[in-house]
């Protein structure tokens, strides 16, 4: 399975977080679907990034991952600004690009862009974000794909789910992020560390 590297353009994790600073600055936010309640949603998600931007690091295993890999990769990042789990998650990801001294290219690509990406990567027929498809940098296979969240969050969402509305968004919202915030980022580099992409 493969995707040709060439095609897929996005943004770093600077570019980003500045395209989403721009929007907002006009009262918008990324993706086609606009709304006070997004702008809102996308306010708080720059205040999660910009906490986990400070205090984030990056697992002993996953450094030596990323220090002892030759593979060049590009890891393509479905997601969007008002999206808590990819406020949440895309930090990380930034860091990790950081870390790895031009062997890994991270390109945040907006879901609504790439509807050919959302549909082939799609979580049990859901447009989830954030979702993160590798690539090997030379022949453009994918080598590995995770997300849209680790899987203690994404177990959080699917009792939610299940309570068929017994149990507000408000309470599933806040189990899920005093979750992230607790779990440090650790499951997600524990997550990543066992992806065949290195």
């Amino acid at each position: 399975m493969t995707t040709a590297e060439h095609t897929i353009t996005g943004d770093d994790y600077t570019s980003y977080r500045k395209k989403i600073d721009a929007l907002l600055a006009e009262g918008k936010v990324t993706g086609a679907k606009q709304s006070d309640a997004l702008v809102e949603f996308t306010k708080l998600n720059n205040q999660r990034m910009n906490r986990i931007d400070k205090t984030v690091s990056l697992m002993p295993e996953l450094q030596h991952r990323i220090a002892n890999t030759s593979r060049k990769t590009q890891w393509v990042m479905l997601a969007q600004g008002w999206c808590g789990d990819c406020a949440q998650l895309v930090p990380v990801f930034g860091k990790i690009a950081d870390a790895s001294q031009g062997k890994i290219e991270l390109t945040i690509v907006n879901p609504d862009e790439r509807n050919d990406l959302m549909e082939r990567f799609s979580t049990n027929g859901a447009r989830s974000v954030p979702k993160l498809v590798v690539l090997d940098a030379e022949s453009g296979e994918v080598i590995g794909v995770w997300g849209p969240r680790p899987k203690p969050a994404q177990e959080i969402m699917l009792k939610w789910k299940a309570t068929n509305g017994a149990m507000s968004k408000d309470d599933f919202e806040k189990e899920l992020h005093t979750w992230y915030a607790k779990d440090k980022t650790l499951t997600t580099q524990a997550e990543l560390i066992e992806l065949p992409v290195w």
